[in-house]
């Protein structure tokens, strides 16, 4: 009996160690905001301001790629993919309101701009190419030049053509050449114009939807092709960007990929099993592309189902910038049956109106510490709050665009801040419920309306661009 006892006692103080080490090692990263002074903040000469978008969540039109196919589906239950059965339809119309909205760029003050090229329009077929499409892009191009806003342009967001989904889209390796292809042709015809170019957006973000959760298309569940495919994207980057620089003007740019930081912390920090689905989730979301980028060597398991590895020691030399998303964080669990259980929001943080992410400002903060690793520069390329009410949406800019100062104020370098969205636009599987936009838009007439919360960002814009 007294065996049994000292061995559980030794149990125990071996379990209180390793709670000990963890809570020392990873310890609880957030700010006593009543103790911060929002209003000092600075940043340099040259700094990026701008605001984002995505070509299939705002344009309309698109009636020839994966997300048009998918609005049009229905799940195992017989319940439609969107969120009130939605289509992104017209969307907000920036297909032909660009101009009207490059003048709403200006009236905020900002001298830059993300979106993305329609892969599906332009490429609409795997080996034929559309002259107006690319025509469109070019005056936008030029519109925005003659205006003097940076474009920065994003060449997969999310939307990619039909045709290229059913060849198996990046599941297949062989399937990298039409990427290319598409590459090839756009950076030709923008190249002389453009610098900054994002090859992908949110690879993580990408994978997990479309093979893990399921939530986009093409809605498989399988986590070894997950792994698969987000190794496939990484190679897919790696050629994209040797390719761009070995055509005319490609010394010119400047190529990166857009990496979505979201942290896993765990719900109870003093559960080890907690910690240990913490961990694997923050390896598989975040390090297998940001180890893949620092040291070459690409990894991502899950247990019992998938263990995907690739080794490229020349990967950390194929970006000139890294583009940082960031949003929220998640409370953790483990679960190795029901993986989306194993998530929830953070108990006792201010919610925003997309059901699971909580205000974590400070969050940018260290999301910029872990992909200073990298050792490139990093542009915030998306941050923003969906905030239908607009009672939360001036603090959430202050606070973040203050994190951000104080991350700069700590030597990172950070070259510029886009937030997401310029304008409301169709998020994904949630339809157009979720506003993002610091422009409101009347979906009826298209109308757009500056929210009262989004003035604080011009505010600071106007404070800082030049």
């Amino acid at each position: 009996m007294k065996r049994i006892l000292k061995i559980f006692i030794a149990l125990v103080l071996i379990y209180a160690v390793l709670i000990a080490y963890l809570n020392i090692a990873n310890p609880k990263f957030s700010w006593d905001w009543s103790k911060k002074n929002v209003e000092d903040i600075n940043f340099p000469k040259g700094f990026q301001w701008g605001t984002a978008t995505a070509a299939h969540q705002v344009e309309g039109g698109h009636t020839n790629n994966n997300w048009y196919w998918w609005e049009s589906q229905k799940d195992e239950n017989g319940k439609p993919r969107i969120a009130n059965n939605e289509k992104s339809g017209l969307a907000v119309d920036h297909w032909n309101r660009y101009p009207e909205d490059i003048h709403l760029m200006n009236d905020l003050g900002v001298n830059s701009y993300r979106f993305s090229l329609s892969w599906s329009k332009i490429m609409p077929g795997p080996n034929k190419f559309d002259t107006a499409a690319i025509q469109h892009y070019s005056d936008v191009i030029d519109s925005l030049k003659s205006n003097n806003i940076r474009p920065m342009i994003t060449l997969h967001h999310f939307e990619e053509p039909l045709w290229f989904m059913q060849k198996g889209g990046f599941e297949q390796e062989e399937n990298i050449r039409y990427y290319l292809a598409f590459v090839q042709k756009v950076f030709e015809a923008f190249g002389d114009r453009v610098e900054y170019w994002c090859t992908f957006n949110e690879i993580n973000v990408y994978t997990s939807g479309a093979y893990m959760s399921g939530d986009f298309p093409p809605g498989k569940k399988d986590s070894r092709l997950a792994g698969t495919v987000l190794m496939n994207i990484l190679k897919s980057h790696v050629k994209a960007y040797r390719l761009i620089k070995e055509l005319p003007h490609g010394n010119q740019a400047k190529v990166g990929i857009v990496k979505n930081i979201f942290f896993f912390d765990p719900k109870n920090r003093l559960n080890a099993l907690d910690w240990l689905g913490a961990y694997f989730a923050n390896d598989n979301f975040n390090n297998s592309s940001l180890d893949f980028f620092e040291t070459g060597e690409y990894r991502f398991v899950v247990p019992f189902e998938a263990n995907v590895s690739y080794l490229d020691t020349n990967a950390p030399k194929t970006l000139d910038f890294i583009g940082l998303n960031f949003y929220s964080h998640y409370s953790t669990t483990l679960n190795l049956v029901n993986h989306d259980k194993m998530f929830s929001p953070v108990e006792g943080e201010e919610m925003s109106d997309m059901e699971d992410y909580t205000l974590y400002p400070e969050g940018i903060y260290r999301a910029i510490k872990r992909m200073s690793k990298l050792k490139v520069p990093i542009i915030i390329t998306e941050n923003g709050i969906a905030d239908a009410k607009d009672d939360r949406r001036g603090k959430f800019i202050q606070r973040s665009l203050f994190a951000v100062s104080e991350a700069i104020k700590d030597g990172y370098d950070v070259r510029g801040y886009y937030y997401w969205s310029l304008m409301d636009n169709f998020e994904w599987n949630l339809g157009y419920s979720k506003k993002f936009g610091l422009y409101d838009v009347d979906l009826k007439t298209q109308k757009r309306t500056l929210r009262e919360g989004s003035k604080k960002y011009e505010e600071i814009v106007k404070k800082f661009a030049n």
